[in-house]
């Protein structure tokens, strides 16, 4: 008896003790459950990222989105571009100065930032207006992210909104003003209020971008990225070219050194008689923001200058030289500003696919007797490019060196550098 009784009180401990063990472990597991719970909770937390941002319109449209680049609030015209590559290019245009641009493009930022494709010396829009943030940087010249570089030059950016919807309601309404705020503290109201506020007509942008002093310019375009086969051949007498910066693009004066130019570059509002006096075979005026009836003295300069060098008008210059034969400028609904525009060549019959960007257009119906508008725009119809011969004179509304775009018009560069070899073959 004795003996079955202590056994009895050993099973009785040994169960015991298995019974504690037993939940001590399911204590334990319950634990590594709730632990590995709470891992994949914090794990799962959501994907994206808040609408930490607004785009405003001055119409009182609002559109939210995801805030990338500087933070704060900035004011500006509106504008959207059909460019499928370039958009570092596009970033550092001077004539984009005061300006938001719209990429319809979807996906932007892929390729990062690199110190090469600069077209200035820094950002000069506002902000940018995108589909798409890429999330992964993929280009062995990258050197940092586009959020980065905005956020360095001080230029906001919004992503995540429906830049088609967007797109259509300029296109149908025309440019709008229009403010991009990551200020939660700021009201949709007052952001409307800022944009119906402000204004671009009128205004002189191009004492804004232009140099302060004149300075050479000799850098042709890489050998790297040399494409055409009109360059002179070696050993030709270089050509001397003063260059009106009114927010001139680098790659022109890579293209017009690559033609065998030597630059001298000028302030916007550098004298033409003082032009004249270094005697050059041709003068540039170069792209450039804003209102070209703003910019009277430039006109004045232009005056003086046609008829008497070679001369090459590009975009703002165009513009300008419009203005000095005697016409005059009026803003377009929503401008052109991309790499896919068709124009046509009124002599040749000639088509080419140009890179622009510009609001306002000349009107060709008050260009004097002797200036041809010699190019249109095939998408409206409107003067895209001028020839005055009896003045040695030539213009065209958009870019020859795409920058990005396509290299159609590479040889206006040509037309104008024989006009110039001409000329100087005379003097």
């Amino acid at each position: 008896v004795g003996r079955r009784a202590a056994m009895a009180a050993a099973a009785r401990r040994a169960a015991a003790s298995r019974s504690r063990r037993s939940a001590g472990a399911g204590a334990g597991r319950r634990a590594a459950a709730g632990s590995r719970l709470a891992v994949r909770v914090a794990a799962a937390a959501k994907p994206w990222a808040d609408k930490d941002a607004r785009l405003v319109l001055e119409d009182g449209s609002v559109w939210h989105g995801v805030g990338f680049g500087a933070k704060g609030t900035r004011v500006a015209e509106l504008v959207f571009n059909t460019s499928l590559t370039g958009y570092q290019e596009i970033l550092t245009d001077p004539s984009y100065k005061e300006q938001f641009v719209l990429f319809t493009c979807p996906h932007i930022g892929n390729v990062g930032i690199n110190p090469e494709d600069m077209e200035s010396g820094k950002v000069h829009l506002s902000g940018i207006v995108i589909r798409d943030l890429a999330r992964q940087v993929s280009n062995y010249r990258s050197d940092r992210t586009l959020s980065d570089y905005l956020n360095e030059a001080g230029a906001v950016g919004i992503t995540e909104v429906d830049t088609r919807e967007l797109t259509r309601k300029l296109r149908d309404t025309g440019c709008l003003n229009a403010v991009i705020s990551t200020d939660a503290g700021k009201s949709d109201a007052e952001l409307v209020e800022m944009a119906k506020g402000w204004s671009i007509l009128g205004k002189d942008l191009i004492s804004e971008v232009t140099c302060a002093e004149p300075y050479d310019w000799v850098d042709p375009t890489d050998e790297e990225w040399e494409f055409s086969g009109l360059r002179p051949e070696s050993g030709a007498e270089p050509l001397s070219l003063v260059a009106y910066d009114f927010g001139v693009k680098s790659n022109i004066l890579r293209r017009l050194a690559a033609y065998g130019c030597n630059i001298r570059v000028v302030p916007a509002s550098f004298p033409a008689e003082e032009v004249l006096a270094l005697n050059p075979d041709g003068v540039l005026f170069s792209n450039g923001p804003g209102d070209p009836s703003a910019v009277p003295y430039a006109v004045e300069n232009a005056k003086l200058i046609l008829g008497k060098v070679p001369a090459f008008g590009i975009c703002m210059g165009h513009q300008v030289m419009g203005q000095a034969f005697g016409s005059s400028t009026f803003k377009l609904p929503f401008g052109h500003h991309g790499g896919n525009h068709p124009v046509r060549h009124g002599e040749s019959g000639r088509v080419e696919i140009s890179s622009q960007n510009h609001n306002y257009a000349v009107d060709p119906d008050k260009l004097p007797e002797g200036v041809v508008s010699s190019i249109i725009n095939l998408n409206d119809g409107t003067c895209a490019g001028m020839t005055a011969a009896g003045m040695k004179a030539m213009s065209i509304q958009y870019h020859p060196e795409a920058s990005p775009g396509p290299h159609d018009s590479d040889p206006s560069f040509n037309d104008f550098v024989q006009m110039m070899r001409e000329y100087k073959a005379s003097k």
